[in-house]
């Protein structure tokens, strides 16, 4: 047994109990009754890490909820990690669906069973955890940083202006990041790739009221049927979205890593009957896992009008209504793109009616090059440990903050995540293997060793 696994197998035990009691505080940041909750988890990870062997740790406010902060120097001349994690997690609801208590952990079938078990209290206790392995082993070869904060699941809207107001603080030469999923538990899988979004919300409008469908329909345009005919527009046969200038800014993927992402494990017949369907759809020219992977997407996320109550009413609306998203990959600029589509949108329609988009929310795609000395690390921590080479995934879903880093401190990220999608994040009965948590402790510090070795 070597050093890693022996201080694992002596403090196992410890470690899932220090778990189990960052699990119990239900630091729902959606929801303002559970505010004081968001402050004792920040609490918490505090003394965690000062006695994981952090130098100093401390609480900072923003305008929202709080994040801890913590630091081992051992020498300026040495690289420097930045963790990041969150302490904030999903509501619980519908409640009546979970299997026991979400913020009371059990452990059952080799799994710890509760509301943040993986996402992302499991994963980030992995990275306290394996940075006190290093400590109390004397094996820490780089500085590291913490930065957890506590509204990632709202979509961190005050941390970009927090990093801004400590970039100085926050200086380091690489993210670690430990917050997504391997493709199952036998396959390392590093994320390279996450989508940005735009999203809008569309409104048609035609008479000025309801009208009766028979006394005008023929006659006046329906707001319904022109909002339908207006997104069929927005892609072609080839599922080729046809905004002007869509694709201007789309980074092609290379002819490498397109080959190791084919390498995972995908089944086409199980995925259509996993989901109900016949047939799939997309981009022609790629494949499923490089349709939501490597390339943009749209979609209508919800349309309405008119009336939809029990039984029939003979209506010509005067309103319709839809929300729309994009999915964008790395290079398109978001507020570019929701600007190209209320143009292009608002300029096709017909003078029946008068359309008008408006912009909610956004943000940026990210990517990771392969040939980063700190990919490499954890491509080769990975090897160490599951003896095989990780398979470079791109996540078809966003996480904006990562890219805000980018912007903000200048630095990349490694998304090296333990998690599975059995886990169940965000619904009831998340879960989290003991053996992932174990491995991904495992892991960690050979990252370091890796990445001091090329740095």
């Amino acid at each position: 047994m070597n050093q890693i696994e022996k201080y694992i197998e002596e403090h196992k035990d410890r470690f899932i109990q220090e778990l189990f009691g960052l699990i119990r505080i239900p630091s729902i940041s959606s929801q303002s009754e559970h505010k004081a909750d968001m402050y004792k988890a920040a609490e918490y990870w505090k003394e965690l890490l000062i006695s994981s062997g952090a130098d100093k740790a401390e609480i900072y406010e923003t305008a929202g909820n709080p994040v801890t902060y913590a630091e081992k120097i051992i020498d300026p001349s040495k690289p420097t990690v930045l963790v990041y994690s969150h302490m904030d997690v999903m509501p619980v609801e519908p409640l009546e669906l979970w299997k026991s208590p979400p913020f009371e952990p059990e452990i059952r079938d080799g799994k710890i069973w509760a509301r943040g078990a993986d996402d992302d209290k499991g994963q980030a206790m992995m990275q306290a955890k394996a940075f006190e392995l290093m400590v109390k082993t004397d094996t820490l070869p780089c500085n590291v940083k913490f930065m957890i904060e506590g509204e990632e699941e709202i979509g961190s809207p005050n941390l970009g202006k927090w990093c801004e107001e400590h970039k100085e603080m926050l200086k380091a030469d690489v993210i670690l990041v430990s917050d997504t999923t391997m493709i199952n538990p036998k396959t390392p899988t590093i994320t390279t790739g996450l989508r940005g979004l735009a999203y809008w919300q569309v409104e048609v409008t035609g008479p000025n009221r309801d009208l009766h469908s028979g006394m005008f329909g023929g006659a006046v345009a329906n707001p319904i049927n022109v909002l339908s005919k207006l997104i069929a527009q927005m892609t072609d046969e080839n599922g080729h979205i046809t905004i002007p200038g869509f694709y201007d800014d789309v980074l092609e993927v290379s002819a490498e890593e397109r080959a190791l992402m084919a390498e995972i494990p995908f089944d086409l017949e199980d995925y259509k009957k996993a989901l109900g369907i016949d047939e799939i759809a997309g981009e022609s020219g790629f494949t499923t896992n490089e349709r939501t992977g490597i390339r943009p997407s749209f979609d209508v996320c919800g349309i309405w009008g008119g009336y939809t109550g029990e039984g029939a009413k003979t209506v010509l609306p005067s309103k319709a209504f839809a929300k729309i998203s994009s999915r964008l990959v790395p290079n398109q600029n978001h507020e570019k793109i929701a600007e190209l589509f209320k143009a292009h949108f608002e300029s096709i329609a017909p003078k029946t009616v008068k359309v008008e988009v408006t912009p909610l929310h956004g943000g940026q795609a990210y990517a990771c090059p392969i040939d980063l000395p700190a990919y490499r690390a954890a491509e080769q921590a990975c090897v160490d440990v599951f003896g095989r080479r990780p398979v470079p995934n791109r996540s078809g879903g966003s996480i904006p903050i990562i890219s805000t880093f980018e912007q903000v401190l200048g630095i990349k990220s490694i998304l090296m995540g333990f998690g599975l999608e059995s886990d169940a994040i965000h619904s009831p009965n998340e879960n989290f293997p003991l053996e992932q948590f174990f491995k991904g402790i495992q892991t960690i510090p050979l990252f370091y060793k890796h990445y001091a070795a090329k740095a």
